[in-house]
């Protein structure tokens, strides 16, 4: 019987961007990391959002590919691994069909959740701290049901060339995110002041932060006495998380 205790986190994988070389081995790559870390002893995984660089489910299909992660996932949710998967700005429109299909929970926002003796408060990123007021805007339009609605109606062989088009022009421009040039602090800072804010205000709740979305890695301790940990992404630095029921390591694949 295999001792499952450990809860892993892992974001911004972007699977089926059009800005990654081979997009199969990349997909290859993190099944193998399910596959030989996670299946092992992994009690809980937690997916914080991006996990596709592009998500649609229409009322009676879904998009092609993904197969050999999906079926992954499956293996895993079957052996009794407890998946969560938080929506990131990049896969917000998952619906039923993944947590039907493979057993998992989906979450979109912020998730407030004991694992162990600690509390963990996590976000995929883009929906805290201070926002652009263009990125709220359409932060606001894309889980507006009218607009979904439209964008539904609209054939998939328009719409998918499209969001793969946008989500390689905002890479290229760095979208809201800051440039690879930019320095690690910069790029963390809005993380940093959003959770060293709600610990001011929520004294002693929290023990543990986590987010993804900046693509950067950071382990920090806040000035109320909680730590933050950004997971880093999948398409340069194969990061993640495991919490062993005393302390959230980051780790590399």
């Amino acid at each position: 019987m295999r001792d499952r205790s450990l809860t892993y986190f892992i974001s911004d994988i972007h699977l089926g961007a059009s800005y990654i070389a081979d997009p199969h081995e990349h997909e290859r790559r993190v099944v193998r990391w399910l596959d030989e870390v996670v299946s092992r002893d992994a009690a809980r995984l937690y997916l914080l959002g991006d996990v596709m660089d592009y998500w649609w489910e229409y009322r009676t299909v879904v998009p092609r590919g993904h197969t050999r992660f999906l079926g992954a996932l499956a293996r895993l949710a079957d052996s009794g691994v407890a998946i969560t998967w938080l929506k990131g700005n990049h896969d917000i429109w998952i619906n039923d069909y993944l947590p039907d299909e493979i057993g998992m929970r989906v979450v979109d926002g912020e998730l407030i959740e004991k694992i162990g003796n600690h509390t963990f408060f996590m976000e995929h990123g883009d929906g805290v701290g201070h926002l652009p007021w263009s990125f709220r805007l359409l932060r606001r339009l894309f889980r507006n049901p009218l607009a979904q609605a439209l964008y539904g109606a609209v054939h998939p062989r328009w719409t998918i060339g499209l969001a793969h088009g946008w989500s390689s022009h905002s890479r290229r421009r760095g979208g809201y995110l800051a440039d690879a040039a930019a320095d690690d602090t910069s790029v963390i800072r809005p993380l940093r002041d959003f959770a060293t804010d709600y610990e001011q205000h929520h004294p002693g709740k929290i023990d543990w932060f986590v987010f993804g979305h900046v693509h950067r890695t950071a382990d920090e301790r806040l000035p109320g006495g909680a730590r933050m940990v950004v997971l880093g992404d999948w398409i340069t630095r194969f990061s993640y998380g495991i919490y062993d029921g005393n302390s959230l390591t980051l780790h590399h694949f």
